[in-house]
């Protein structure tokens, strides 16, 4: 929850990415659609790229909690939107997944370490990709992980294909990616996608307290600790990011991915043809 206190400024405090900062230096990115479960489209990327532009600038912020209004953190791409481009939906793709791939850079390549809070679902490029390319994810002990990108004709985009199987191995990535099976807090803690599972009725102060301590820290040596263990991570995601784009565009304009879209809003299972 976005919540205005005492001693925190509200540096954006409409639209759909919120900011605030607190004493401590701590940034709060908050995700503000949470009619459509926090589904990225274009206008939500857009928001949140220059919400971390703006905090990548302040030399004043110390951590960031990334976080998403209401019941879910992030279901991933706005199906709804993507569904309602039809033959148009190559060109909104390669936006998106433009624009996502600034936000997956910025996450991993700005000073202040990088502390995610999820509840209810992380699912798609959307939500497992900002989960893969946090530093620190604290997880309620409902929240659920999806895959999700192959069950809608697509591929996993925002790094995934790199960031995944560095923190889970092949096999599992291969199985998250392939199979989409749902991922439970526990198993996904066993797995090594999040870092801590705590309560629900907890998840918002355990995740500040993680981000204040990171925060409290020497802040030139963990920006520079941060920066050696992505640096090889993130060489391979800045090569592969291209690719998933492009692929992205090329899947978007096939008729599978309309169905399997199609198939997830209705709740049914999706009829492949390869075409």
């Amino acid at each position: 929850m976005f919540d205005e206190v005492p001693g925190r400024e509200v540096l954006i405090g409409a639209g759909h990415a919120l900011l605030s900062l607190d004493a401590d230096g701590v940034a709060h990115v908050h995700m503000n659609r949470p009619e459509a479960s926090n589904g990225l489209n274009v206008e939500l990327l857009n928001a949140l790229q220059n919400v971390l532009m703006q905090v990548h600038g302040d030399d004043r912020v110390r951590a960031v909690l990334l976080s998403g209004e209401g019941k879910h953190f992030c279901a991933g791409g706005d199906v709804h939107t993507f569904l309602s481009k039809g033959e148009a939906l190559p060109g909104y793709i390669r936006q998106a997944t433009a624009l996502l791939e600034n936000v997956v850079s910025l996450l991993m390549r700005m000073n202040p370490p990088v502390v995610t809070a999820v509840q209810g679902f992380a699912a798609g490029g959307g939500g497992m990709g900002l989960v893969c390319s946090s530093d620190f994810v604290v997880a309620a002990s409902s929240a659920s992980f999806l895959g999700g990108a192959t069950r809608v004709g697509m591929v996993p985009d925002a790094g995934v294909s790199v960031t995944l199987t560095q923190l889970v191995g092949l096999r599992k990535a291969m199985e998250i990616a392939l199979l989409n099976p749902t991922i439970s807090a526990t198993q996904a803690l066993q797995l090594g996608l999040v870092t801590f599972v705590v309560p629900d009725d907890k998840l918002n102060d355990e995740a500040w307290a993680v981000a204040r301590k990171l925060a409290a820290g020497a802040p030139a040596a963990i920006a520079a600790t941060k920066r050696l263990l992505w640096s090889g991570i993130g060489r391979s995601v800045d090569a592969a990011m291209p690719e998933e784009n492009r692929l992205q565009g090329v899947l978007s304009g096939m008729a599978d991915a309309r169905e399997g879209l199609a198939a997830v809003i209705e709740k049914r299972t999706a009829s492949f043809r390869g075409q």
